[in-house]
């Protein structure tokens, strides 16, 4: 949540929740690498398409060797991949996703940015992208956020020129970057923005090229490197007993979601990026040649220069308080900048290194992690001196709760004073919530209507303290979240943001619920209390044709925190049917309809997310044989709980029991998604699951990916080849390839309207290469393109059968689509 503005020690950059999210405490190394940063101006803007696209390497080298503002433009928040580390997908591991950019910021020195732009999955070609996305107002937000950061170096990740050859948001980065470079410096373009910012051009761009984008190395060293800039990116920093290699690998570790953990390196390592656009320069080693990056680049800069660059020269690492009568100096002259752009940046920067300098330590901790509209807090206050410094705190302000303490505290040397304020939330505070999830958007765009909010990772938190504090006689506000900590036996002191939530929570932890045998369930929900004493009535608002008892049910809270779970009979019509149940808790004249969701991680900031709470309902026509399913997990997904709720008994296995008399009491196994990428013991035990199948037995393989795949040779009983091939259109038309085999006709007959209402695909990383002992049943295609036979083989072995299938279950079941379910049971029910 807090941007790292140096290059940060080995001990920071261990990844722990402390460090998440407690408050940076830098050395004096990082004080002084901070002011080689505070010396320079150019900015660097690195640009591509999601999160874990960006080039952790050379946002190091750009932050912390050149000294650059360095920022990377993501233009979506990762929405629509899978996790590897729980259960949160879409909407939630957007959220997650966006704070491990953060806490990869915070360990490359860079700064994060996004557009509006949504994840709603892999898009073979641009034009399709640009189309969901609503290709105008992306544009803006890139626009925009060149606009707003100023950078003079523009570097994409991507390739502009070759759209149709890679994923379609990651081209479209690239292409919306280079039409935005030629528009950025035209004020009549997006008009509405100069409100709030200039027209601005930056200098020059590049595209951060490598052998892989010529197809082999051999093909690169021919190429022709004119309009080539190359850099070592493998160099060593003493100051922190690291190579930016080694940074890099550490920020790229934070992308844990993504399983993206990263062995850094040490030694020379070349980048490569293209001019693109703007004058090459003849010092090919120096990105910034012609650009002025000193202070003399801005009117009134020199003055400040000439005491800065001294700064630097005599920083004494023994006493960095000996600097602050010169940076106190400085930072006077920085507040009399007419150049708002640079005043701004370094305006914070020369703050956050004075207090530093000073070991000026100020916080403010509110006593409870949480607080409803109009409740009451109190803020317990630290403030602290560590140097021999004239440090006199004038005054505490905390206006959001309007508290104003105007007493001066005079900070002697390492004589901590301790401050008490009680005050109380306003109504007209919006709840804590990432902003762009506060409105619905699209399947391509959030719906953000704050023109200032976008392109912010986060939401500012409302709740902040003001320290007004005179140094060597200079007023210099210093401003801090109010947070939330406590101590942790085991993990020690662990900070929280301290945020709103609603009086009362209300969740329904299915978030499809599949009526598949009997027309009555129950349905619990559970009502969580935001504030003390809370009495009222809950219902379940229900689709058309759907019936639920009793009407209402009372609820009596009396302590905040306090959970009950009251329970309703939903009952479903005869003939199948789907619609959405949402409860409804009235307390006094209003109702609440929203719940609170906690997202909880030691590598990022502790998440509050408050959402609309529904469920789906569905009502299905479904048949199955069998009943035992043993499931072996992949890499996070709900199919095993999807399975239960049609009435499967389902077990997990652990992969490393696996043995042939453990096998015998299953009807069916089915193997999670990428199993064989991400689980070691499989390669070991599927000579195993191979004989299970021969002995009469079913097994499931969901996708998996070709790149490191764990059992290649015997991946099936028979040969068996994984491409990338994948349809990408959820409404693709299906052909049945093998319309009288028994997986479509037994116990369900599979139709065409199974295959309707299906989400975001139809499936990926279809094998493109088998046996004629697989049966191919069904075809499909994305527009223009030939058919992909290998969504669904299933084969015959011994008495058994092997069923491969790259079909999306993972992505349907936890939409709640009846065919997905219904197909899926034909498969689990082969040979019964």
């Amino acid at each position: 949540m807090r941007k790292l503005l140096f290059v940060v020690s080995f001990s920071l950059l261990i990844p722990c929740v402390s460090i998440a999210q407690q408050p940076q405490k830098p050395n004096a190394s990082e004080i002084h690498q901070s002011i080689k940063k505070l010396n320079f101006l150019g900015s660097v803007l690195y640009v591509a398409a999601h999160p874990d696209d960006e080039n952790t390497r050379l946002i190091s080298y750009m932050a912390n060797h050149v000294k650059a503002r360095t920022a990377y433009l993501s233009l979506t928040r990762g929405d629509g991949g899978q996790n590897l580390i729980g259960p949160e997908i879409r909407e939630l591991l957007g959220v997650i996703r966006t704070q491990e950019l953060l806490a990869a910021r915070r360990t490359d020195g860079g700064e994060q940015m996004f557009t509006r732009a949504n994840d709603f999955g892999y898009s073979k070609h641009p034009d399709e992208t640009l189309s969901i996305w609503d290709k105008k107002e992306v544009l803006g937000d890139v626009v925009w956020a060149i606009r707003k950061f100023r950078p003079d170096v523009i570097i994409n990740r991507f390739n502009h020129r070759t759209p149709g050859t890679t994923h379609g948001h990651h081209t479209s980065s690239a292409m919306l970057s280079v039409e935005a470079f030629d528009l950025v410096g035209n004020s009549s373009i997006y008009p509405d923005q100069l409100k709030h910012v200039n027209a601005w051009q930056p200098t020059r761009l590049f595209f951060n090229t490598s052998w892989w984008f010529y197809g082999s190395r051999e093909n690169f060293e021919k190429a022709d490197k004119t309009n080539l800039l190359s850099f070592d990116t493998g160099v060593y920093y003493p100051s922190s007993g690291l190579s930016n290699t080694e940074i890099a690998s550490l920020s790229r570790s934070q992308h844990k979601s993504q399983g993206f953990g990263s062995t850094g390196s040490r030694g020379k390592q070349t980048e490569y990026i293209e001019l693109i656009k703007g004058q090459l320069p003849k010092d090919k080693t120096n990105i910034f040649e012609g650009i002025d990056t000193s202070w003399n680049r801005i009117k009134g800069g020199k003055a400040i220069g000439d005491i800065l660059y001294q700064v630097e020269k005599g920083f004494d690492f023994r006493n960095p308080s000996a600097s602050i009568p010169q940076l106190v100096k400085a930072y006077n002259l920085i507040e009399q900048l007419e150049d708002e752009h640079w005043k701004t940046i370094k305006s914070k920067e020369i703050k956050s290194i004075i207090a530093s300098a000073s070991g000026l330590y100020l916080e403010a901790v509110a006593t409870a992690p949480n607080i409803t509209k109009d409740g009451e807090v109190t803020i317990k206050v630290e403030a602290i001196n560590r140097s021999n410094s004239n440090i006199v705190l004038k005054s505490t302000k905390i206006d959001a709760i309007n508290i104003n303490d105007t007493s001066e505290k005079n900070l002697t040397n390492n004589t901590r004073q301790n401050l008490e304020f009680k005050g109380k939330i306003p109504n007209s505070l919006e709840y804590t919530n990432p902003y762009w999830l506060n409105n619905k958007g699209t399947l391509g765009m959030y719906k953000v209507e704050d023109r200032k909010l976008i392109g912010k990772p986060e939401t500012d938190h409302k709740i902040k303290a003001t320290f007004t504090v005179a140094v060597e006689g200079v007023i210099i506000p210093f401003t801090k979240e109010v947070v939330y900590k406590t101590n942790d036996p085991v993990k020690g002191e662990v900070y929280k943001p301290f945020e709103i939530i609603p009086v009362v929570s209300a969740g329904i932890k299915d978030k499809v619920i599949i009526y598949a045998n009997g027309l009555s369930k129950k349905i619990p929900i559970t009502i969580k209390a935001g504030k003390s004493n809370l009495k009222g009535k809950v219902s379940l608002a229900h689709p058309d044709g759907w019936s639920v008892s009793p009407k209402t049910i009372d609820i009596n809270l009396t302590q905040k925190g306090e959970e009950k779970t009251v329970i309703f009979t939903l009952t479903s019509p005869e003939q199948q049917s789907q619609g959405y149940i949402s409860p409804m808790v009235q307390i006094g004249d209003k109702t609440y309809a929203k719940e609170v969701v906690t997202i909880d991680y030691d590598h990022i900031p502790y998440q509050t997310v408050i959402l609309p709470s529904e469920t789906k309902v569905v009502r299905l026509d479904i048949k199955k044989k069998g009943q035992n399913i043993g499931y072996i997990e992949g890499a996070g997904d709900v199919v095993p709980e999807s399975l239960k709720q049609i009435g499967y008994k389902v077990t997990t296995i652990d992969p490393e029991t696996i043995a042939p008399e453990s096998l015998k009491t299953y009807d069916a196994i089915v193997i999670g998604i990428r199993a064989y990428n991400t689980i070691e013991a499989l390669k070991f035990k599927q000579q195993y699951l191979l004989e299970y199948v021969k002995n009469g037995g079913n097994l499931i393989v969901q996708y998996n990916t070709s790149h490191r795949l764990k059992v290649s040779d015997n991946l099936g009983p028979y040969p068996l080849k994984l491409s990338r091939d994948r349809v990408t259109d959820e409404n693709a038309e299906i052909t049945f390839s093998a319309p009288d085999h028994q997986v479509l006709n037994s116990p369900n007959k599979i139709t065409s309207n199974d295959f309707t209402g299906w989400v975001q695909e139809r499936g990926l990383y279809f094998p493109n290469e088998w046996s004629k002992e697989y049966t191919a049943i069904l075809e499909a295609n994305d527009k223009g393109e030939s058919k992909k036979k290998g969504p669904l083989l299933v084969a015959k072995y011994g008495k058994g059968y092997y069923v491969y299938t790259g079909l999306s279950f993972f992505r349907e079941f936890p939409a709640g689509v009846p065919g997905a379910f219904r197909l899926f049971a034909n498969m689990l029910s082969l040979g019964k």
